[in-house]
């Protein structure tokens, strides 16, 4: 008797854990002219009630599967009572090019992604229902997209994110979306999350940032968290032991996804 309770158990948690579901979608773009790849993971509770929406961006390299691979979404969206959305973003940095017409991934993951997830599931059509954040890439993406679009976005956060790229213009091909830095370092200026953060008021987008110790974005992460409390902008940021791998991120999303729940759970 006694096992075949603790097997009842054991398969109840199992059955918990698999309760939501990732469906893989193809979602057009208007601007691009193309269908993109997005994988939504939907938790049971979306059969009950609306739910606000998570999206979450890869790094360079990835694409909409990356995030599944680093840690099962499933349970996550079902713990913290989410829907995820992970787009694909290609190497775009989350920018409109102002080079390349056929990227214009901020258009495409700020306006036309929201909208179509609003019309295919059971949303908090808001942006007291939605949040982004993302690794590396997709943590730049996170914070810029959140703060250049606070009427899509309540909250934003980055883990491990390239916050500042202007030290890094050799990498990660994004002198293909910008130019060279030394004959564009207007455009550079402009398209960076550390000065964007210029444009924000205290309260306006709930902030929450960290990366590792060994991560080679780690200063640009503390030259943006000392700049936030400069302009006195409120945010949660923390530090771990860490470097820019798959192992610190996996840790990082529930504690990014406890702040996200209790910014929507306020904002109700």
């Amino acid at each position: 008797m006694k096992r075949l309770l603790l097997l009842m158990v054991a398969l109840g948690a199992i059955l918990e854990v698999s309760a939501a579901r990732i469906d893989t979608v193809a979602v057009h773009s208007t601007v691009m002219q193309r269908d993109l790849p997005v994988l939504v993971v939907v938790p049971e509770a979306s059969t009950e009630q609306a739910l606000p929406v998570l999206y979450l961006l890869h790094g360079y390299g990835g694409d909409e599967c990356q995030w599944q691979e680093i840690t099962d979404l499933r349970p996550l969206a079902d713990r913290f009572g989410m829907i995820i959305v992970c787009p694909d973003g290609e190497k775009s940095w989350y920018w409109d090019s102002p080079l390349k017409p056929e990227s214009r991934f901020e258009t495409f993951v700020a306006e036309e992604l929201p909208h179509w997830v609003d019309a295919h599931y059971r949303t908090i059509a808001s942006r007291e229902g939605r949040a982004i954040t993302g690794l590396s890439m997709g943590g730049h993406g996170g914070l810029w997209l959140g703060i250049r679009h606070r009427e899509i976005f309540g909250a934003a956060g980055a883990t491990a994110g390239g916050v500042d790229i202007r030290p890094f213009p050799d990498a990660w091909r994004m002198h293909e979306q910008l130019g060279p830095l030394k004959k564009n370092r207007k455009r550079w200026n402009s398209h960076t999350v550390i000065n964007e953060i210029e444009t924000l008021q205290n309260g306006e987008l709930a902030l929450v940032i960290d990366c590792g110790y060994g991560d080679f974005f780690y200063e640009v992460n503390q030259n943006l968290h000392k700049k936030l409390r400069k302009l006195g902008i409120d945010h949660d940021f923390y530090v771990r032991p860490g470097r820019h791998e798959s192992a610190y991120w996996r840790v990082s999303l529930p504690y990014q996804m406890l702040f996200f729940e209790r910014y929507f759970g306020q904002a109700k």
